[in-house]
């Protein structure tokens, strides 16, 4: 895997038996997502204690934040089965009446992406998600049939990362709604301590540090920033993943202080050092770096937004101060916005003032 995707929160194919192992089993084992995971013990517990299916829930956030975890959890805390699927995976209707004609009563149905799910079997999926029906029509037009099919009850899981896309009739159907935020360096230490436990790996307290401050509030990227600086203790330091092993690793890596990759550093480097801070077009911008225009809105910009370094306005991109300070240089004066972005780059000390 290259650089780049080491700092990306979507699962790549090959990683998904390695997330398998680290995934936690419960609600207690899960790092993170307080609210949520309070709120989603009480309604299991209720619903365990009634001896019903629990409502419909819907869990939405960026990727890599634990939705498909709390999925196999919340089948896990009821004792029944989970089965899996996707939104782009149901093309048509009967896609959705196979899937949900064969649960058993009590199943837990997970359906990722949910917001990509078709039309005609997103309206087909009202009536099973409210009275656990499904009509089938046979023939068409004026001498087509509807046959009413009754479900067993069962528990649908739907995860977004988009959940501006769903529509509102879809929405109002889930009982409970939960929001994945990102996580704090603290939680994440966490996680990659208990990653280090299952891996065998040996991680010092400022190992777990270091890695986690580079994460981007992600456990999905700190567990793979996990096993790269793994490697590099086993072959090039003594097996212990200290805060300096990591942070040599990472150097190699071109993963800095606080996440950015090579791609998020060239486009900051270009809104500074080419076009003064800006305001600059994203096409311009995208151009500078080498990259497609899609690839530097949808893979580099949400976290310069979020970590301060990036400001989208109608005239183009600007550059923050933080911007200017994280790449070592003196902030310009009139440049937009503030940030409380840490100045070090690799884990260096940033200078005196």
């Amino acid at each position: 895997m290259s650089g780049e995707g080491l700092v990306s929160a979507a699962a790549a194919p090959e990683e998904q038996a390695f997330e398998a192992g680290l995934r936690p089993k419960n609600l207690d084992e899960f790092v993170g997502q307080r609210k949520v995971r309070e709120q989603l013990s009480i309604m299991l517990e209720g619903a365990r204690g009634r001896g019903r299916p629990p409502d419909h829930v819907l869990l939405s956030g960026p990727p890599g934040l634990g939705k498909t975890s709390l999925a196999m959890i919340i089948a896990e805390e009821l004792g029944v089965p989970l089965r899996m699927t996707s939104g782009p995976a149901i093309e048509r209707a009967g896609d959705l009446v196979a899937i949900l004609t064969a649960l058993t009563p009590g199943e837990v149905l997970f359906l990722d992406e949910i917001h990509r799910i078709a039309r005609p079997a997103e309206e087909l999926l009202y009536a099973a998600m409210e009275d656990f029906r499904v009509d089938v029509v046979l023939g068409k037009g004026p001498g087509a049939t509807a046959i009413p099919l009754d479900l067993a009850p069962f528990t649908l899981v739907g995860a977004t990362t988009r959940s501006g896309l769903l529509t509102g009739p879809l929405r109002d159907r889930f009982g409970f709604t939960g929001h994945m935020d990102f996580y704090d360096a603290a939680e994440l230490a966490l996680v990659l301590t208990r990653s280090a436990r299952l891996l065998g790996v040996q991680l010092t307290e400022g190992g777990a540090v270091e890695v986690a401050g580079r994460s981007r509030g992600t456990p999905r990227i700190a567990n793979r920033l996990l096993r790269r600086v793994r490697d590099y203790a086993e072959v090039r330091a003594d097996g212990v993943v200290s805060r300096e092993v990591a942070r040599a690793a990472l150097r190699i890596y071109d993963v800095d202080a606080l996440g950015l990759d090579r791609l998020d550093r060239a486009v900051l480097d270009a809104l500074v050092r080419r076009f003064g801070g800006g305001p600059v077009g994203l096409s311009t911008l995208a151009v500078s770096v080498g990259e497609e225009a899609d690839t530097v809105e949808d893979v580099s910009e949400p976290f310069l937004l979020r970590a301060g370094l990036l400001i989208r306005t109608a005239r183009g991109r600007v550059a923050t101060p933080a911007a200017f300070t994280h790449l070592g240089l003196e902030p310009q004066s009139d440049q937009l916005g503030r940030s409380q972005a840490p100045a070090a780059l690799f884990g260096e000390d940033p200078p005196a003032s």
